[in-house]
This record gives C-alpha cells, structure tokens and sequence, in this order.
C-alpha cells in the first residue's frame, strides 16, 4: 500500500489547522431524549475525507436499529459510559477505549441500553453529509411513509427487518 497522490502542492505549507474547544456547545440537541450531537469535523470540513462527530446520550435506551450503509463506512470509539453496538453478528457491551469499525456494507446498530450516559465519537467516511440525517432524524416521526423512506434513501439508511 502506497501514499495517495499529493492534494496540497505547496512549498512552505499553511495555516489552516482548526481548534475546537472542549467547552463547544453541541450543534444538535434532540428534544426527546437530550442526545447531544457536535459535529467535529463535517465532510464539507474535510473536503469529503471523513465526518466526525461526538455523539452523547443520557441514560435512556437510545440509538437506531440495524442498518446498513452502501457508500460510507462508519466507527464508533466509547468516550464514557457502555454502548450496546450490534457487529451484524451479536450484541456487544462497549467500555471507554473500546472501537469498533464497520465497513461499507456492514451491519450494525447502538443502543444505550446502560441506564446511565454514555458518549462516543462517531467516524463515517467518505465524509456524507450526515448534519442532514442527524437534524432530519428530529422529524422523522412527523413524515409519511414516503417521505421517511426517501429520507432514508437519500442519507444511504438501509434497515433491516
């Protein structure tokens, strides 16, 4: 396996790193259950590289079922607390510094189902647009058949069942 082929071409290299203090308040909040979402590193931030996103959630059952995606691959790494993640074979009960990857295709799903909080980074890449699927997801209950399974379409959700 090689380097990818050079993107920045440059002599002197440049100012262009970005600093997020940790006391950033989360971009997304949502109001049924207090799940706070920060979005990290969008793609549009990466250039379409990756997404990262610190997902946190108090201490009822929270998460989606299982799904799949066809064009992202998506990682979870246990900040606090214990997440149930679903590797498309068995239920696992995650502790901080746990990781788990799912590549593209992959089944998978979280839950809190710990009864405490619990927080974790989000990785999807290539970097999708999933500020679109997180912030629609608030909705999502209020839409027609149609409209939740074009919404799915549309941010590469494949459920299972």
């Amino acid at each position: 396996m090689t380097y990818p082929p050079p993107q920045y071409h440059g002599e002197t290299g440049e100012f262009s790193a970005t600093y997020r203090p940790a006391a950033t308040e989360p971009e997304l909040v949502y109001p049924n259950n207090g799940t706070r979402v920060h979005y990290l590193s969008s793609g549009a931030s990466t250039g379409g590289l990756f997404g990262l996103y610190r997902w946190e959630c108090g201490p009822g059952v929270t998460g989606p079922d299982p799904h799949f995606h066809r064009s992202i691959s998506e990682s979870f790494y246990i900040l606090s607390g214990s997440m149930r993640i679903y590797t498309g074979k068995e239920w696992i009960d995650t502790e901080p510094g746990d990781y788990v990857h799912v590549p593209i295709g992959g089944i998978h799903a979280f839950k809190n189902e710990s009864g405490a909080p619990a927080s974790m980074l989000l990785h999807f890449s290539p970097g999708a647009p999933r500020e679109g699927y997180f912030e629609g997801l608030v909705r999502v209950a209020q839409m027609e058949p149609e409209e939740r399974d074009q919404f799915y379409l549309d941010h590469d959700n494949t459920w299972l069942g």
